[in-house]
């Protein structure tokens, strides 16, 4: 029997261009249009620490149902993606409420990709 489930995908909003909307959209095949639930997109938002010395990462929410078969290719697909800084699959309870709005004073608008960026991620590499 199928469970439902929460994904919290975590993309570098540095990837190249084009490189987030394939992880989503190869996301989105895997689990399939009639197991998905919903998809929260939750923009560009400051992490609490950095993972591999970036700042923020694309916060996305994922929720449908699956079974073990699709949670392991899941699991190994997004592990060997480039681009993924991190996710959590969550199995729900039953009765668990839908996902709260983020406060919207926590998230900034995507930067058009620039030389400042891609100059400012350079330095820090060097550094």
């Amino acid at each position: 029997m199928a469970g439902q489930y929460d994904l919290m995908l975590l993309l570098d909003p540095n990837a190249p261009e084009g490189r987030g909307e394939q992880i989503l959209g190869d996301v989105e095949q895997a689990i399939g249009a009639e197991a998905l639930i919903g998809r929260h997109d939750w923009g560009v938002r400051r992490m609490t620490f950095e993972i591999d010395h970036r700042p923020e990462a694309d916060y996305y929410l994922f929720q449908f149902e699956a079974d073990v078969p699709l949670l392991e290719r899941l699991d190994h697909m997004l592990k060997i993606t480039d681009g993924v800084l991190r996710f959590r699959i969550i199995k729900l309870r039953a009765g668990t409420p839908p996902p709260p709005d983020p406060k919207p004073e926590a998230a900034r608008a995507r930067e058009p990709r620039g030389s400042e960026r891609v100059a400012a991620r350079a330095a820090a590499d060097a550094g």
